[in-house]
């Protein structure tokens, strides 16, 4: 999955996602420039560029970060990296139970952090982990909001478990109009990495060993 938006500081003016296959490199510029064309924007009109940071697919994040990071250098733009799983993570409703996000990263592993609901809404309380779903599952000991990339086969497995309350497939997606949203919150509050310093965040398995 691969995605667009433009956010103006009050509102979503723009949002685009799809399914682009092997075809990102090719996809991501024209749809960029289809996306400002219908809502009449420049390029040089952008403020900042916000990017998903990962964990996610090698290539995919890869391929996201060297093209956000060519806009913020060629355009002199603030690039703000933001977590996969706090995207999707921001999607879900107000709830008293932990909140589980999580994608899928091959071999029954799953990257995933718990997050507690607060003042500011759903806050991280740890770092992306790489872990099991076997382990995930088996230690679960009171009833937990999962959401998040799940494929089918283990979605009809999680909702038969009692322990899970398993979010909707609409409300798993991680929509770039929350990642714009999220990158909007950042800008001001902190120091930004400059574009050379941000780099993607991969948690995967590689022979055996995570890196």
């Amino acid at each position: 999955m691969i995605g667009l938006a433009l956010h103006d500081g009050d509102q979503v003016q723009a949002e685009c996602m799809w399914l682009a296959g092997r075809r990102h490199t090719v996809n991501l510029a024209p749809e960029l420039a289809m996306m400002l064309r219908r809502v009449q924007v420049n390029l040089r009109d952008l403020t900042a560029i916000a990017v998903t940071t990962g964990p996610g697919s090698y290539t995919g994040l890869r391929i996201g970060m060297a093209f956000a990071k060519g806009l913020s250098i060629a355009h002199n733009l603030p690039l703000v990296g933001v977590s996969t799983l706090d995207i999707i993570a921001i999607a879900q409703p107000k709830s008293k139970l932990p909140l589980l996000a999580v994608i899928e990263i091959g071999r029954q592993r799953i990257a995933a952090v718990w997050y507690k609901w607060g003042r500011a809404g759903w806050k991280a309380q740890s770092e992306p982990e790489n872990i099991a779903w076997s382990d995930i599952i088996g230690g679960l000991e009171s009833k937990t909001y999962v959401c998040g990339e799940i494929d089918g086969e283990r979605r009809t497995d999680l909702q038969d478990n009692e322990l899970v309350e398993l979010a909707d497939p609409a409300m798993c997606v991680r929509r770039p109009a929350f990642l714009a949203e999220l990158g909007r919150r950042q800008l001001g509050k902190k120091k930004l990495p400059g574009p050379d310093e941000l780099i993607p965040y991969y948690l995967g398995v590689v022979d055996g060993k995570v890196d």
